[in-house]
Parts: C-alpha cells; structure tokens; sequence
C-alpha cells in the first residue's frame, strides 16, 4: 500500500546521501565555477558584517528569539 511508505522514513538520495567531505568537494567546485563565469556573488565588507551581525541576533534567542524574548524581525533584503 502507499499509505505504508509515507509513513516509513524516506531514504537518503542524492546529495543527502554523500559524506559530508563529498558534498563539500562538490560545493566547492560549484563555488569555483561560478566566480570563474562571474556569477558568484562577491561580498562586500560591510554586507559581511552585518550578515554576521544578524547572525549572531538570530542565534542568541534560540527559536528565533532574543534574550528579551521579543521576536527578531524578518531579515531586511538589500537589492
């Protein structure tokens, strides 16, 4: 029956199924490619820090949560 393999645990395909030292490899060439098209996305200084800086907000509160236990707001999307 179907109903029988939904409720199975699904197994690992694909990318998933890869040791981590496998998938890296393969990011890597990923990452490698695109800056050698000039597609890759080149970040700057200040771009860094305030990735870092949300980061940190974010992973503080633990479930999306600051200290004060107020809701982080939504990341702000800079075009």
């Amino acid at each position: 029956m179907e109903g029988q393999n939904n409720q199975q645990r699904k197994e690992r395909r694909g990318f998933a199924s890869m040791s981590p030292e496998k998938q890296r490899e393969i990011a890597s060439k990923g990452g490698r490619a695109a800056h050698e098209k000039g597609t890759a996305h080149e970040w700057t200084a200040e771009e860094a820090r305030s990735a870092g800086r949300k980061g940190g907000q974010v992973s503080r509160g633990g479930r999306g949560r600051l200290p004060d236990g107020e809701p982080h707001s939504a990341p702000d999307h800079v075009s």
